[in-house]
């Protein structure tokens, strides 16, 4: 038999979260396990390394000559590392990248990734709690938070901490061939990378625009559960006029009226769902659908999944 190695790397930073670093590096070898098992005439092998401050630190491959076709950054155990210590990892992220190498980044590793200026103009996914900060910290960056993992060409985003495991599943995937990527994810008891963050994420408006016009309507919204909401009403409670308000409403939320209030009553509902004993008809009227059909609609395009089928997954 003879041998393909090809090279993964994770990128070690002050701040990273080891339980991410070492369930990957125990996929791919798992990945190379499933390998040696199925027997094929050429064994491709993936080598796993570890990197700091440009080394290799650990390497299960040390006598390989191969370079690394993918670098992994991994996420923080919460909030995003400070911008001078993500610049920190810039250069060398950037100089791999010039030479071919595809750059990953899992939740909060986006941010390590941004700092090479390499996301902008491009579509990416973090945790959705990040949304704000992401925006402002990188505001030429294209978010996308309904999706868990984005692959694009020479760059692969992870949204949450824990999307570890669908960012490596992609990799061994697109290294490996889809029938190692699944025989991976049933060794390992997980599902394969198929979920959208959208199911997991609430609605976190945001509050922090320094527009107090919006914000006064955003807080009425708040305390009228956004029920029979009419825009004449919405423009009162601003005080300014119609067109001002509604382009005023859109650049500080960044979403229109009408989806923001869809949100909020979206939101409104997956709490019904998750914890409370009414059918979808009625939980459509408490939220302010008079037409159960119109609100089955709305929750499905914003969610992701229907109401029945959200109820079935997340019912406490």
């Amino acid at each position: 038999m003879s041998d393909h190695v090809t090279e993964v790397g994770i990128v070690l930073y002050p701040g990273a979260q080891m339980a991410a670093v070492l369930g990957l590096t125990d996929l791919f070898a798992t990945a190379n396990r499933v390998v040696a098992l199925q027997r094929f005439n050429t064994v491709h092998t993936l080598r796993i390394s570890h990197w700091q401050d440009g080394d290799r630190v650990h390497d299960t491959m040390p006598e390989a000559e191969a370079s690394p076709e993918v670098l992994i950054v991994p996420p923080t155990l919460g909030k995003p590392i400070p911008r001078e210590v993500a610049r920190a990892e810039a250069p060398f992220l950037r100089a791999r990248h010039a030479e071919g190498v595809t750059l990953s980044s899992i939740c909060t590793g986006a941010f390590v990734l941004g700092e090479t200026g390499l996301l902008d103009g491009r579509t990416i996914t973090t945790h959705w709690t990040f949304d704000h900060t992401m925006r402002e910290r990188f505001p030429k960056v294209r978010l996308d938070l309904d999706r868990m993992v984005i692959e694009d060409g020479d760059l692969i985003t992870g949204g949450g901490a824990m999307s570890w495991v669908d960012v490596g599943l992609k990799i061994v995937d697109r290294i490996l061939g889809p029938d190692t990527m699944i025989r991976t994810a049933q060794t390992l008891l997980v599902d394969p990378p198929h979920r959208e963050q959208r199911y997991y994420s609430g609605f976190a408006p945001n509050l922090t625009h320094g527009d107090a016009a919006v914000l006064k309507v955003q807080h009425w919204l708040e305390a009228s559960d956004a029920k029979e909401v009419e825009l004449t009403r919405l423009v009162t409670e601003s005080g300014l006029e119609s067109r001002t308000f509604l382009r005023r409403f859109k650049k500080a939320t960044g979403l229109t009226t009408t989806d923001y209030i869809q949100r909020l009553r979206m939101r409104t509902a997956r709490e019904l769902l998750q914890f409370g004993a009414k059918n979808v008809d009625q939980i459509a009227w408490e939220v302010g659908y008079s037409d159960p059909g119109a609100f089955r609609k709305v929750f499905s395009r914003i969610v992701g999944l229907s109401p029945a089928e959200y109820r079935r997954r997340f019912h406490a």
